[in-house]
């Protein structure tokens, strides 16, 4: 049995007992979290296909980790002009342990 859940502007595939990593959601770790933007179910030969997310069906997991991922370095140049630029980003993320898929 899996699902494909919509967080973060992203889609996943996850399974009970998938470690998935999102963009950041609020709580603490060993917190529980409900997905509830659920686009598709299969169990076994049954598929579900919302239109476009199912009614009723949630992804229970929880949070293992808050954290931030490794530093992205953003380098602007401009040749000849004196123009240089550099700056770091490091994205925000919750790493999600799944639990349960309730159909």
């Amino acid at each position: 049995m899996y699902a494909i859940v919509r967080t973060g502007g992203k889609q996943y595939q996850v399974a009970p007992g998938d470690r998935v990593r999102v963009e950041k959601l609020a709580g603490d770790v060993g917190d529980t979290v409900e997905l509830d933007d659920v686009l598709m179910v299969v169990d076994g030969e049954e598929t579900k296909i919302g239109q476009p997310v199912l009614e009723g069906v949630k992804v229970i997991a929880q949070i293992t980790e808050q954290g931030k991922a490794k530093k992205i370095v953003v380098f602007k140049k401009k040749r000849r002009k004196g123009y240089q630029v550099k700056k770091g980003h490091r994205q925000l993320f919750t790493a999600l342990e799944v639990k349960d898929i309730s159909a």
